[in-house]
């Protein structure tokens, strides 16, 4: 090969490259399943040398060891633009920043705003071809841009990371690589499919049948959006196609059933776009040299102008409550960090620009609190620190296991007669009544009689 010797010369331990790193410096680590996990894990191991580093990443999905080894944020500032599970107890720890953006601006915000705030990338990719290439597999949405302004390049190279064929960006040459280090101890993490509830099969069902033949599919994370895609398989949907940001199992499982074709797509035909993957080593398998797929950047995959050029486009995304004007929130409670807003906004705007294109946002109707009472997810107003995911001038359809409805075009007091009738019957005299008492309903909506 002719990098071999550019390859060696520029392969370094582990523990040599954690040593770039020095006190004050901005670092980032990738993102989702593409994280440089090892490197991670090296960095903690010099707490005790350094101070006041400042590490970025998307969706850490591992325990993070630089926040384990330094809870007191004494060494290290850990910033995440999507917190996960495993983050979460060290948010509420205060040990742990989150950085909201809409998942789209992620390039940008790096060209733009964070060109000179990026001393070190360290990025998860696979082996080197034979062009001298390493692939960003997995979790493409913006590591080339990330690498592009950083001062320092560091390549972890993962024999497990499947080559995922791309549009644009999903690569990057040895010549813009400093240095190489090889993670033969972590595998790229799987993200289980958790079991779908009966109220997650029961919502599915509800929406199941709005997606027409020939749509662009977006799925979001979670067990509902998988058992969608099973749907689809079921209902005998036909030339479906994939625009999406997260490649999901259940989508591997439509492209293999032929229910994923890609023939009606009006953009990319063909090709299954995404710009991250999370999900099973099966699914991963699939992935690798697949030519019915095309990674993008994210600023790509999920740019609202972008994602309506695919007509029939639908958007399937969860939330953790919506109010009866129809704010969504998906991304906290209170002032507790859930997850971030990722993409959602990015595709329930470009599914409702789309020609024919179609919106869900989908949830429960109810959840328990930790002492075991039932609440309402659709409520009369969002609480202090909800953040607003989706504005109620952009939600379209809204899904629980009740039922489906579209609030477009329709007035506040509109809305919320439609949303009390989705929501659990055990609290829809109760929210009628709060939204008499707000006004929300006005009085030629009201009922005559209680």
């Amino acid at each position: 090969m002719q990098y071999e010797g550019e390859y060696a010369q520029k392969l370094t331990a582990t523990e040599d490259a954690a040593k770039l790193v020095k006190s004050g410096m901005w670092i980032d680590l990738g993102f989702f399943m593409g994280i440089a996990y090892l490197m991670e894990e090296e960095i903690a191991e010099r707490a005790d040398e350094l101070e006041d580093v400042k590490i970025r990443t998307t969706g850490f999905h591992l325990e993070p060891q630089t926040v384990k080894a330094d809870p007191e944020q004494k060494h290290f500032i850990f910033n995440d633009f999507f917190i996960m599970k495993r983050e979460r107890r060290y948010y509420d720890m205060g040990c742990l920043s989150h950085i909201p953006f809409n998942f789209h601006d992620e390039p940008r915000v790096y060209r733009e705003f964070l060109k000179d705030e990026v001393d070190i990338a360290f990025m998860e990719v696979t082996p080197m071809d034979r062009g001298g290439y390493f692939n960003f597999g997995v979790g493409l949405a913006a590591q080339k841009a990330i690498c592009d302004v950083a001062k320092t390049v560091v390549v972890e190279v993962n024999r497990l990371m499947p080559w995922v064929p791309g549009g644009y960006d999903e690569s990057i040459h040895i010549s813009d690589v400093d240095f190489i280090v090889e993670n033969e101890k972590y595998e790229i993490p799987e993200l289980g499919n958790p079991d779908a509830t009966d109220v997650d099969k029961k919502i599915a069902e509800n929406v199941a049948p709005l997606i027409e033949n020939g749509s662009t599919i977006q799925l979001g994370i979670g067990g509902m959006p998988n058992i969608i895609g099973q749907l689809l398989i079921e209902h005998g949907k036909k030339d479906l196609g994939i625009h999406t940001e997260m490649f999901t199992d259940s989508m591997a499982d439509l492209i293999e059933e032929g229910v994923v074709t890609g023939k009606k797509k009006s953009l990319n035909p063909g090709k299954a776009v995404h710009c991250f993957a999370a999900g099973s080593r099966r699914m991963y398998d699939f992935m690798d040299h697949n030519i019915s797929l095309a990674g993008f950047p994210v600023d790509y995959t999920n740019d609202p102008y972008i994602i309506s050029q695919n007509e029939k486009q639908v958007a399937i995304n969860s939330a953790i409550v919506v109010d009866l004007t129809g704010q969504v929130c998906s991304e906290t409670a209170g002032y507790r960090h859930i997850s971030g807003t990722g993409g959602q906004l990015d595709f329930t705007l470009g599914a409702y620009m789309s020609k024919g294109g179609k919106a869900f946002t989908c949830l429960h109707s109810t959840y328990k609190t930790k002492d075991g009472k039932m609440e309402s997810r659709i409520v009369p107003c969002l609480k202090y620190g909800d953040a607003v995911t989706v504005p109620r001038s952009i939600t379209s359809y809204v899904a629980t296991e009740y039922g489906v409805v579209n609030l477009k075009g329709r007035s506040c007091g509109e809305r919320a007669k439609l949303l009390i009738s989705i929501a659990h019957p055990d609290f829809r005299d109760e929210l009628e009544r709060e939204a008499e008492e707000k006004n929300i309903i006005p009085k030629a909506l009201r009922r005559r009689k209680r």
